[in-house]
């Protein structure tokens, strides 16, 4: 029992946590145009009720007026986004809220559409001229000889719709139609095109560049297709890359048909190079964007070992043998002359002659 009983003083000394919960205030949405003049009404009062306003919980500051249970703004702008609450007098009883929002109407769009994934299908993209400030929808509609095609919204990009070719090497032209709808009012733009003209692969991926062993002007590039084309067999890609050296701001080119390597030899001999490579169909569309550019800087030879000196053999004359090996690496200077090493044999011989001289002179006197 003892364990179970609390006193007052422990009950009185414990934190407190208490959480307060406020009401959350929705209110009916209004949306006007930026610009014009807004006049809100306070619910269904009649025209002799007096009110008063407020705004987020605080007086309406900007300039207003009030006419029985009506608030009237002037040329509204993005500073009158706010919750206006209405007030019955004397007694303070709210009696509406509303979310004003102010924004525009849509306007034409800028329509694109592109196909990566030739000959699977094709996406179109869209962007506003210029902004509504409010919450804008869009209808896509899709045609291909005189029918509509199924259209699946994307995953993540808002402004995104994805589309399957219903045939390959159609010539019928397709025909995207999307309108922007909101509170304010409605805007439809199209956009016609091609099935050829808008196929686009994405960039090679995993390009590497290494240097050439034992060959300064030589850089060996190698890269694989994009990941997203799904068929390289039956619609091979060609390529184009694009290179140069960090000291210069002109680019060399190569188109090469089908391989994904290629031996840059003319290049500058220990000089670093930015490399990128473009892809294309190699019949229809444009070129990719270029690839994420990758640095490499041509062979610099190693420095050879030290010559090696053969051992002095007792009761024979002192003969130096150096044993060379040529630079592993052509240089573009000549190395400069350097005095061979001291080895161990010569460098004992060279101790011990005065101490032998000596003894000759003794002897002979």
């Amino acid at each position: 029992m003892l364990n179970l009983m609390i006193s007052v003083t422990d009950i009185l000394s414990a934190p407190i946590c208490v959480k307060y919960y406020w009401p959350i205030e929705l209110g009916r949405n209004q949306y006007e145009k930026m610009g014009s003049d807004v006049t809100m009404l306070c619910g269904s009062l009649d025209n002799s009720t007096s009110v008063t306003w407020k705004v987020n919980g605080t007086d309406v500051r900007a300039p207003h007026r009030v006419e029985g249970p009506r608030l009237l703004l002037t040329q509204v702008n993005s500073s009158h986004n706010g919750l206006y609450s209405c007030f019955q007098n004397p007694h303070g009883e709210r009696r509406d809220s509303i979310n004003l929002r102010i924004g525009l109407p849509p306007g034409d769009l800028i329509i694109t559409c592109r196909s990566n994934t030739y000959p699977k299908g094709f996406y179109c993209t869209w962007t506003m001229l210029h902004r509504t400030f409010i919450p804008t929808t869009f209808e896509v509609d899709v045609q291909h000889n005189q029918r509509s095609l199924e259209v699946q919204a994307d995953p993540f990009h808002k402004n995104r719709c994805h589309v399957r070719f219903p045939e390959v090497f159609s010539s019928f032209r397709y025909l995207v139609n999307i309108t922007a709808v909101n509170a304010l009012g409605k805007a439809a733009s199209t956009y016609s095109f091609e099935e050829s003209s808008i196929v686009k692969p994405d960039p090679p991926e995993r390009v590497v560049a290494t240097p050439v062993r034992n060959n300064p002007r030589r850089l060996e590039v190698t890269w694989n297709s994009p990941s997203t084309w799904p068929d390289i067999n039956s619609f091979p890609l060609k390529y184009f890359l694009r290179y140069r050296p960090l000291i210069r701001e002109q680019w060399q080119h190569v188109e090469l048909s089908d391989s994904t390597s290629h031996t840059i030899t003319d290049a500058y001999a220990g000089k670093e190079y930015i490399i990128q490579v473009a892809a294309k169909d190699t019949e229809i569309g444009t070129w990719s964007d270029w690839s994420v550019a990758v640095h490499a800087t041509t062979w610099i030879g190693e420095i050879t070992s030290p010559p090696e000196v053969d051992p002095v053999i007792p009761g024979t004359s002192v003969a130096f043998h150096t044993k060379t090996s040529p630079s592993s690496v052509p240089s573009s200077k000549a190395p400069q002359k350097a005095e061979p090493p001291v080895g161990r044999a010569a460098r004992v011989l060279t101790l011990f002659s005065p101490l032998m001289l000596g003894m000759l002179l003794l002897l002979m006197w």
